[in-house]
């Protein structure tokens, strides 16, 4: 691993914990060259489907664009950044073990909505009017009475 402070490349691990629920592993190293300390974070590379977007183009999947989406969602809301992390965390590994090579961005959104749902539902509503771009107040208001109606049925 290359020391961020000195680039030189030898390092000895320090300290080794599991993190984020067993899905990361945090580790405190210490250069053997400027003996200065720093700490890695090593997760799974998971194989992810490149994504289909609706106008057909492809892109690869993007963890820090789902991360910000959940962010801009969660704006202002009582969500922890470890609760995003986790949530980003979940998505990526169940893409990764759909074993698919391409997903529609329909289907990653859906999911993304799903996850909303359960953590904030003003998150879920902010995520779901730019996602399915309502055309005008009916529509919006229709997916509240939804939201209401399943908030009722579990409840």
């Amino acid at each position: 691993m290359q020391c961020p402070f000195c680039t030189h490349t030898d390092s000895r691990v320090v300290d080794s914990r599991l993190a984020s629920g067993g899905t990361v592993v945090w580790r405190r190293r210490e250069c053997d060259a400027c003996h200065k300390r720093f700490t890695t974070y090593e997760r799974v590379e998971h194989t992810l489907p490149t994504v289909v977007k609706k106008d057909g183009r492809r892109e690869p999947f993007d963890r820090s664009k789902l991360l910000r989406s959940l962010q801009i969602a969660c704006n202002k809301r009582p969500v922890a950044a470890d609760q995003l992390d986790e949530t980003a965390e979940a998505l990526e590994r169940t893409l990764g073990q759909l074993g698919d090579k391409e997903i529609p961005a329909r289907v990653i959104g859906e999911r993304v909505m799903e996850q909303l749902k359960e953590l904030d539902e003003v998150a879920y509503v902010r995520f779901a009017s730019v996602y399915r771009s309502f055309r005008d107040i009916d529509e919006f208001m229709a997916e509240m009475g939804k939201l209401v109606k399943s908030r009722e049925a579990s409840g």
